[in-house]
């Protein structure tokens, strides 16, 4: 009996919708779940919802007990079909564009054997930290060993079933709408998952059509026009369009080429059992992939088209869509070294997959890594909504076990304060935060990490130079000879209650206390709207005093990280 749902949320019930339908399709077989990548250039932070989605369906599955794969279908035996900006290459890679990924070399510099693999390998790396589980599949090992020889072969004897499939979707293209804002090829690559969507469907051949492409046994393009083929002897005659080389071959032993996208993909599906396997919103489209290959897996190859939803994009702070061929765009493995791997994988498991969402690489990580440190505090104490806590948990550990965490998680805006006014000097940040908590003082910098580490990486990365926090060397004794008295009292307030004060919580009541002091009040007195005006006022000052801006890190951290000695030089005391 199926255990019942662990947490309640999307996935939960996506996790019921899959078990019932693995129970109905293949009853004691291992439930299978599946996503596509293509490796045709960084594998970004969109490309991750392709693996996150079934991720975590998945585990949520092995959590009540089931067997179950995840397959990570690498789609590395596509076509080269531009040369993306990134480090290393140049326009001579042109000269491999129709060739297969595993065929191309690797940029320049690179320690792997070819392109598919250079592009592979961050994507492993980045997943491994994130915990996730998976079977990947090198679709170029499938086809060059012949695994999808008899699938070939029956879909090239079906060849005029699967033309009169396509057909009917050839004439249905949606008119594009005026409003519409113009979709690149990029986007629809990464909408598609596979980066298959440009790709033809093998007709417009002067011999009929024909469902399967050969790779050129000279130039190795698939720039080739299948001539003829058999039923009975396997023979295929084929002419390249590029070299012009050409010959016959008997497709029941030849290894060199593939079915073309849209049938590829449902004779995936049929020969792996796939249960689940969400798709880009683009596959919505009439003529998408997933709309013909949901008719061709069930009239040609007698299988199921796996369901599962259709996620949305994923954007970076302020920028617009993402898309794997262009250079610059982030990836897990970027996102990873500013943030820590439980917090990347609650942007995913928080959000429904048809809901878009940002992930954030400016001041917003902040805000973010508050919230995250709020709901686990909420957890803790039981107060978190049940959707909340199953995100949390989702998060923070997978069916194998607990991820890494920082084991003294000090707030990321802290942190990244500290790193930005010490320039990364361990004593120095050691001292700074040690003070923060005079109770219960943090002793060693591991305590810290990897959060501190991730902090001090994003302002060294992402924070520009003129936002970066400079501390004065010698106090601005000009700015110091203007002060009227009132000015003057308050650095007075704030020097002489230094010590006492000196902690965060401390330094935060001291701030925002001198000037309700100054207006006669009690320093733990409601603000009102002139004592705000007071309070901003005094703080200007401050930060001018201290750094030559009006605006800083927050004032008790950037306090605590100059230190008193030198608090007093800069402000006259």
């Amino acid at each position: 009996m199926a255990q019942q749902s662990t947490e309640t949320d999307w996935v939960s019930r996506f996790a019921d919708e899959v078990i019932a339908e693995a129970e109905r399709r293949a009853p004691g077989k291992p439930i299978v779940c599946a996503s596509g990548l293509s490796p045709s250039g960084p594998i970004h932070l969109g490309n991750l919802r392709e693996v996150m989605t079934p991720h975590l369906v998945a585990d949520e599955i092995r959590r009540r007990g089931h067997e179950v794969r995840h397959l990570i279908s690498w789609d590395d035996y596509d076509r080269y079909r531009k040369v993306p900006e990134v480090p290393g290459v140049d326009k001579s890679w042109n000269e491999h564009i129709g060739k297969p990924l595993t065929s191309v070399p690797a940029p320049a510099g690179s320690a792997y054997p070819n392109w598919a693999e250079h592009f592979k390998a961050a994507m492993c790396e980045a997943l491994a930290e994130m915990g996730v589980e998976y079977d990947g599949i090198s679709q170029t090992e499938q086809y060059t060993a012949g695994v999808y020889r008899d699938q070939v072969l029956h879909a090239m004897k079906h060849r005029a079933d699967i033309d009169a499939i396509l057909g009917q979707y050839r004439t249905k293209r949606a008119p594009a709408k005026k409003s519409q804002k113009p979709v690149d090829e990029a986007e629809l690559e990464a909408a598609e998952g596979s980066g298959a969507a440009a790709e033809d469907d093998g007709s417009g051949g002067s011999a009929g059509y024909f469902p399967y492409k050969p790779y050129c046994g000279q130039c190795e393009k698939d720039l080739t026009t299948v001539t003829s083929y058999d039923d009975e002897t396997t023979e295929l005659a084929y002419t390249c369009t590029e070299c012009g080389f050409g010959e016959t071959v008997r497709l029941n032993e030849f290894n060199r080429g593939k079915l073309v996208w849209k049938v590829d993909w449902p004779m995936r599906w049929a020969y792996e059992g796939v249960i689940f396997e969400p798709s880009g919103v683009d596959h919505s489209s009439p003529g998408s992939s997933f709309v013909v290959g949901g008719q061709i897996v069930r009239q040609i190859f007698d299988g199921a088209q796996p369901i599962g939803p259709m996620y949305a994009f994923v954007g970076i702070s302020g920028m617009a869509k993402m898309s794997s061929s262009r250079g610059g765009v982030p990836t897990p493995g970027d996102a990873l070294k500013i943030m820590e791997a439980p917090l990347l994988r609650w942007l995913y498991a928080r959000r429904k997959p048809n809901q878009s969402f940002k992930i954030a690489f400016d001041q917003e990580i902040q805000r973010l890594y508050d919230e995250w440190d709020k709901l686990e505090s909420k957890v803790a104490d039981g107060s978190a909504l049940p959707a909340d806590a199953a995100a949390y948990s989702r998060a923070a550990r997978t069916a194998a076990g607990e991820l890494p965490r920082t084991p003294r998680p000090l707030p990321y805006r802290t942190l990244a304060s500290v790193a930005d006014i010490t320039a990364g000097h361990d004593e120095q940040t050691l001292r700074i935060l040690s003070e923060l908590d005079p109770d219960s003082p943090v002793t060693s910098l591991d305590e810290t990490r990897p959060r501190l580490d991730k902090a001090e990486y994003w302002i060294n990365t992402q924070v520009p130079a003129e936002q970066r926090t400079i501390v004065r060397d010698q106090p601005d004794e000009d700015l110091l000879g203007t002060l009227d008295e009132q000015a003057r009292g308050s650095l007075r307030l704030l020097l002489e209650g230094l010590d006492e004060h000196w902690s965060l919580d401390g330094l935060t009541t001291l701030v925002y206390g001198v000037p309700k002091v100054q207006a006669g009040l009690e320093p733990d007195a409601k603000p009102t709207p002139e004592l705000k005006v007071a309070q901003r006022a005094f703080f200007a000052l401050l930060y001018q005093l201290l750094v030559g801006r009006d605006t800083g890190p927050r004032l008790p951290t950037l306090l605590l990280a100059v230190g008193a000695d030198r608090v007093r030089k800069l402000l006259g005391g």
